[in-house]
């Protein structure tokens, strides 16, 4: 029976190739969704795991937690400029890092802050070669086309903008920091008064406003105290998960609505090779006559037409497998190469039930023409 199944599938190779290219097509796309979907949010989750409040002046918080963790460009109001000494005083607090903005090299953004940041981006560790120690010093992360050593000039604007370059200051690199896979690989942070400094603020009696402001807590205690005394008016103070958590869901939604689309073109794939195997059943009632005609037993043809069938659409299901990892992989590394995040694309335990529900499916697809086949008088396949 498998020399004969083999045999089938060689003379009909053309038909059999678009049977396992459409399964394929139609597998990948739903796996395509199910993996990006999750690279997307293990990948966010990940890169705020280093942060564990937010604060910045009132307004959206999803759009502070873009920009201050995520380093997304977008105009962020200032905070009172008496937010900062205050946090910095507080006993609860580890530390409060300032976070500036305005000012890139390249496709790179430039990032005003402190060396408490850098140190917590490094896993408290000092950066290779060093952190700053003067206002001309910068840092760059690990994807950063810098060396240590090497000097330029910033740029008015963010990355891609067509700002003017400011050519009365120029940057040294005095460090790098490890890989993080969070968009910090691609910033280079320069000291806080810097940024200032270039854009015509000064530091008097109390620093100018900043757009955002990253604080470490001591306890999870002194974390939800400090969100709650600043979640007010002037003021709005988020924990990035929450933020994140809220994006899932719409992520989650946004994953439904396609997972139908992909699931209505499973269905119309399924109905297509269903009608395909139909009509190859009926070009081969002789065959099939002849098989009978040669005592071969009806459970035998039902064999023959069913793991010819379910072996092509088991094909195309393993080839979707791998083309919708391979196509998710390609996405998710042109994105990290973006934005810095770095997206994990991988296979999790429910996509194997995913697997097994897809042959199942084949599984039944395959038996409707080979019970046609299996009912099919051979006397009467003969004479046609």
């Amino acid at each position: 029976m498998i020399r004969f199944i083999l045999a089938d599938l060689k003379r009909l190779w053309a038909a059999s190739l678009v049977i396992i290219l459409l399964v394929a097509l139609a597998s990948a796309l739903g796996v395509g969704i199910t993996l990006q979907e999750r690279a997307l949010r293990l990948g966010s989750a990940r890169a705020a795991d280093k942060f564990d409040l937010v604060i910045g002046a009132a307004g959206s918080e999803t759009q502070l937690v873009l920009s201050s963790v995520f380093l997304q460009p977008a105009p962020l109001p200032l905070l009172p400029g008496d937010v900062l000494p205050k946090l910095k005083q507080d006993p609860r607090v580890t530390f409060a890092a300032p976070i500036g903005f305005g000012d890139s090299f390249k496709t790179y953004p430039v990032v005003g802050s402190t060396p408490d940041l850098i140190n917590a981006l490094n896993n408290g560790a000092a950066p290779e070669g060093g952190t700053p120690a003067g206002e001309h010093d910068a840092v760059i992360g690990s994807a950063v086309d810098l060396t240590i050593g090497q000097s330029f000039e910033p740029m008015h604007g963010a990355a891609g903008d067509a700002g003017h370059v400011h050519t009365e200051f120029t940057y040294q690199v005095v460090g790098r920091l490890m890989p993080t896979g969070t968009a910090w690989d691609r910033a280079i942070i320069v000291p806080i008064e810097a940024v200032w400094e270039i854009h015509g603020l000064h530091a008097e009696e109390k620093p100018p406003g900043v757009p955002a402001i990253l604080v470490k807590p001591k306890t999870i205690a002194d974390a939800y105290k400090l969100r709650g005394e600043y979640r007010g008016d002037q003021t709005v103070a988020v924990f990035p998960g929450e933020v994140l958590t809220r994006l899932y869901a719409t992520l989650g939604d946004a994953r439904q609505v396609m997972s139908i689309i992909a699931l209505a073109a499973q269905a119309l794939v399924a109905a297509a090779i269903a009608l395909i195997a139909i009509a190859h059943v009926a070009q081969r009632r002789r065959q099939i006559g002849a098989l009978r005609a040669f005592g071969a037993p009806r459970s035998a043809v039902f064999g023959i037409v069913w793991i010819e069938l379910l072996a092509l659409m088991g094909t195309g299901i393993g080839l979707g497998f791998l083309v919708g990892w391979a196509a998710v992989r390609l996405i998710s590394d042109q994105l990290t190469r973006q934005n810095g995040v770095v997206l994990p694309v991988e296979f999790q335990g429910g996509d194997l039930g995913l697997a097994l529900l897809l042959l199942v499916a084949a599984a039944a697809i395959a038996a409707i023409p080979a019970s046609l086949a299996y009912r099919q008088p051979a006397v009467a396949a003969l004479r046609s």
